[in-house]
């Protein structure tokens, strides 16, 4: 016989397959085979039809397309013989899915197969519509299916109840259709059959509450009668697993129990008794024993307040806890961090138990408990469990180091009782895993010292003594490096020591040796050799006797390939040597920190604000007003990039994005902070702000705010009145105004009276506390520009201060803001702000104004923001 012929048995194809030494070899099989399959087809030969198929079913398998033999699935369903139809509908479920057109020349058939009186051919045509039903068909067959719920043999029930799991699925409004039924199910004595209709019911209680109410009232009693039969029946050899009769009839009964008895307290106290019996009963010497029992723990969590059954279930998962297995420890992990939020005190008797689950040989293990020691963590326990994860932080794995550190770092932050137990802890976290500390971490560590005046002596020399056991931890280096910069003078003269210290002799010289070391550490980065040479130049000052070696280490900075360091040495070093009348009030302490306003603004929960009001002091990034006669005071600015300035570049690209003018004037004469970029694309939700750069040179140019030498130099360059200039050119323009912002505000443009056409004024924003009315103006010789006059009035009781309006508009407008006229809104109406608005608008005559804005200010001291969009503009604008 050929061996690729239609009349080749199954066996023999897959002997030829398996024989193949190399893919291409099993390709020319599969080819062959196929050709002989397509001609077999065309031919319409009854007799191998059904091999036919088997062999491209065991083609689909690997992966070869089998399309041109769906037909041969429905001819082979229509015959009238069993084992053809059992060809046929494994091919049906095998090659075709409930997507497939041809799935509806099928309908008719299997509802002729529903209606046959062999079992085994309902049963095929069951298997097959469980599998792949789509919606029309169980709308089309869901009545006989209904009806052989009821069918003598318990095989045809058990799986017509299957059958119906996925028919209410497909079309949940079906479900009241099958109550009854599924109801009636709940009373059989076969297990099969019973397991089923457990199964039917969670299904449609899940997807009709009618269902639900039901067997609330009618079946919740009967249910509770067979889980308790079951926990109590004697050794069924045909039931029986590891001593335990039908496990799995077990977790559905359970999980039926957890659906009724969710928001129903009559229903949870009908099933606390039995749920107790099942929790204390139940053996746990094996997995099946285990698995009743998670399933018993999730329920009994679910099910309405029982104080005395939860108690039970976390004693449950503390044995878990103490197990071999690590999957059972990993379940008992995650359903403790459930039950924690139901049951806190239950859970912390268990805290020594989950402790050692940290410290777990497993990976998974040690995370999950990680994040539930987290959420133990409470005002009363934080100094021991703290203890405890500093303690094994010395000897936890490498890859593990960084999860623990952050969760260590959140929970002394957020519980912490004392500055003094906070700084410790942190010193102790930057010593032992100093490298996975985030920088904001360390941040916010800085600002909680400068807010503790009388630690700092105890936090310099808690430093020094750290970074002389721990130099390779760099974020220990930096902030030790930060503190002897600052408070070098304390360290040295062992000021304002605490009871608690034991006194230490360190010299001017063992000072600037910590720091010296710190920049020439070939590991050290930009950052920290940056803050070194910052920390030089403040102990420059602070240690006269080293200041000629202090210049020397500064000098040797200045062939750094880097280019910031280079110009940092170099600055330094002229104002060591040539300015020294100005040196000691250049490196004065940093101003106090605002502790809240920086916690803030890490939470988000406080918007970058942009304030409108004139002539005010530019801001630093954590909101201390710079004072003027403090020159070069940007060159020791510690912000992180996160908070300086966005280049000219980012400007540029957000002009070119938005449309929206960037210049000084056109945010607000003094908004220094350049947050201009942040608060429009934050408006806008477009995404994350552009990259961010910095320049020292920029800086002394920025806080030179009085210099009038300078300002009159770039008066005419600063000015707006080359606009062809401009236009011509807005990479130059952007790049200039970047560059003069801070010299003190710029002139606002002056508004022309204007005896143009008038239009009606609208109402641009109204809520229970503010309104916003927009009056509009036009200049005759210049129609695509409107001049909006903005007013604002507070309808509410309480004085609105900090008041700042912000507004963005698309591409093809440019928008111009002057200043506001204040920052403080009176109460209930007795008083305005007004703003003047200048939009232009390119696209004039073919697209109408659009504006979204933000609006900002504090009410009985708490920040409060609305925002809203303008889409009402008057035609014409």
């Amino acid at each position: 016989m050929n061996p690729f012929s239609a009349g080749t048995r199954l066996r023999d194809m897959i002997r030829a397959i398996r024989a193949c030494k190399t893919a291409a070899e099993e390709r020319a099989v599969v080819r062959k085979e196929c050709a002989s399959i397509r001609a077999a087809i065309s031919e319409d030969d009854p007799d191998y039809r059904h091999r036919n198929l088997a062999k491209l079913m065991f083609i689909h398998m690997l992966g070869y397309p089998t399309h041109f033999g769906q037909m041969e699935c429905l001819k082979l369903i229509a015959s009238p013989g069993f084992p053809e139809k059992r060809i046929g509908y494994l091919g049906l479920m095998l090659l075709l899915d409930e997507r497939q057109e041809v799935l509806m020349l099928v309908t008719n058939s299997i509802k002729q197969d529903l209606n046959q009186t062999n079992q085994y051919i309902v049963g095929l045509a069951l298997c097959a519509l469980g599998n792949i039903c789509s919606a029309e068909m169980a709308r089309d067959l869901a009545p006989e299916v209904e009806r052989l719920l009821q069918f003598r043999d318990p095989n045809v029930r058990k799986k017509a109840a299957l059958c119906t799991i996925r028919i209410i699925k497909k079309v949940p409004d079906l479900a009241e259709n099958f109550i009854n039924p599924a109801a009636a199910l709940l009373k059989e004595k076969h297990h099969g059959v019973l397991l089923t209709g457990v199964q039917l019911c969670t299904e449609i209680c899940k997807v009709s509450t009618e269902a639900l109410e039901h067997l609330r009232k009618k079946c919740i009693i009967g249910l509770v009668k067979v889980l308790r039969d079951l926990t109590n029946s004697p050794y069924a050899p045909e039931y029986d697993i590891s001593g335990i009769a039908d496990p799995f009839l077990h977790i559905r009964l359970l999980r039926l129990f957890h659906v009724l008895g969710q928001g129903d307290a009559d229903a949870s106290d009908t099933m606390s008794d039995i749920l107790a019996q099942v929790a204390t009963k139940t053996e746990t010497n094996k997995n099946a024993g285990n698995a009743i029992l998670y399933e018993c723990v999730a329920t009994i969590l679910s099910v309405e307040d029982n104080s005395g059954l939860r108690v039970l279930a976390v004693n449950i998962l503390g044995r878990f806890l103490s197990s071999r297995d690590n999957n059972i420890r990993y379940v008992a992990l995650n359903m403790l961090m459930r039950a924690i939020a139901l049951d806190s005190q239950a859970v912390q008797r268990h805290r020594a138990t989950i402790l050692e689950c940290v410290k777990d040989p497993d990976a998974s293990i040690r995370k999950r408990a990680l994040e539930l020691v987290y959420l133990l963590v409470n005002e009363s326990n934080v100094k021991p469990l703290t203890k405890e994860l500093v303690d094994y932080l010395e000897v936890s794995d490498p890859e593990f180091k960084g999860d623990l550190t952050a969760k260590i770092c959140s929970i002394v932050e957020k519980f912490s009782p004392e500055k003094i137990w906070y700084i410790d802890q942190m010193v102790k976290v930057l010593s032992q895993a100093g490298n996975y500390v985030k920088d904001e971490v360390w941040h916010a560590l800085i600002i909680v010292i400068t807010n503790a005046p009388n630690l700092h002596g105890y936090t310099v020399r808690a430093l020094y003594k750290a970074v002389q056991t721990a130099g390779g931890q760099e974020t220990l280096v930096r902030v030790a490096v930060w503190c002897i910069g600052e408070y070098g003078e304390m360290l040295v003269g062992n000021s304002g020591m605490l009871d608690v210290e034991e006194r230490i002799n360190v010299t001017e010289a063992d000072a600037v040796d910590v720091i010296e070391t710190g920049i020439r550490c070939h590991s050290s980065d930009l950052t920290t050799r940056a803050m070194c040479l910052i920390a030089l130049l403040k102990l420059s000052s602070r240690y006269p006797s080293c200041t000629k070696r202090i210049n020397d280490i500064i000098l040797q900075q200045k062939g750094s390939l880097v280019l910031e360091l280079q110009q940092r040495a170099i600055e330094f070093n002229s104002i060591i040597e040539r300015h020294e009348k100005i040196r000691s009030a250049l490196v004065e302490r940093m101003p106090v920190l605002d502790e809240a306003t920086y916690s803030g603004r890490r939470a988000g929960s406080m918007p970058a604000a942009v304030s409108t009001s004139q002539g005010a002091l530019p801001k630093m990034p954590n909101g201390v007003a710079k004072p003027a006669s403090a020159a070069l005071v940007d060159l020791l600015d510690l912000s992180s990039d996160a908070d300086q300035a966005p280049s000219s570049s980012g400007g540029d690209y957000l002009q070119d994005l938005l449309g929206v003018d960037l210049s000084p004037a056109s945010q607000g004469i003094n908004q220094t902070e350049k947050r201009g970029a942040d608060v429009l694309l934050d408006l806008l939700s477009i995404g994350a702000p552009p990259a961010q750069s910095s320049s020292s040179m920029l800086d002394m140019l920025s806080s030179g705010q009085d210099n009038k030498s300078a300002l009159g130099m770039f008066d005419n360059l600063a000015s707006p009145s080359a606009p062809s200039a401009q236009a011509s050119s807005p990479v130059a323009s952007s790049s200039m105004m970047d560059l003069l912002d801070g010299f003190g505000p710029s002139p606002s443009v002056p508004v022309a009276e204007t005896n143009g056409p008038t239009y009606p004024s609208i109402v641009a924003f109204e809520s229970s506390s503010l309104k916003i009315t927009y009056k509009f103006s036009k200049e005759p010789e210049n129609p695509q520009t409107t001049i909006i006059e903005a007013e604002f009035v507070n309808k509410s009781p309480d004085i609105y201060s900090n008041f700042v309006f912000q507004a963005a508009v698309p591409k093809f407008l440019q928008l111009h803001m002057d200043p506001a006229s204040g920052n403080t809104l009176p109460a209930s109406g007795n008083g305005s702000i007004t703003q003047k608005l200048r939009v232009s608008n390119s696209q004039h005559g073919k697209k109408y104004l659009v504006m979204r804005m933000r609006i900002s200010y504090k009410a009985n001291d708490k920040d409060v923001l609305e925002e809203g969009q303008v889409n009402n503009f008057p035609r014409g604008l």
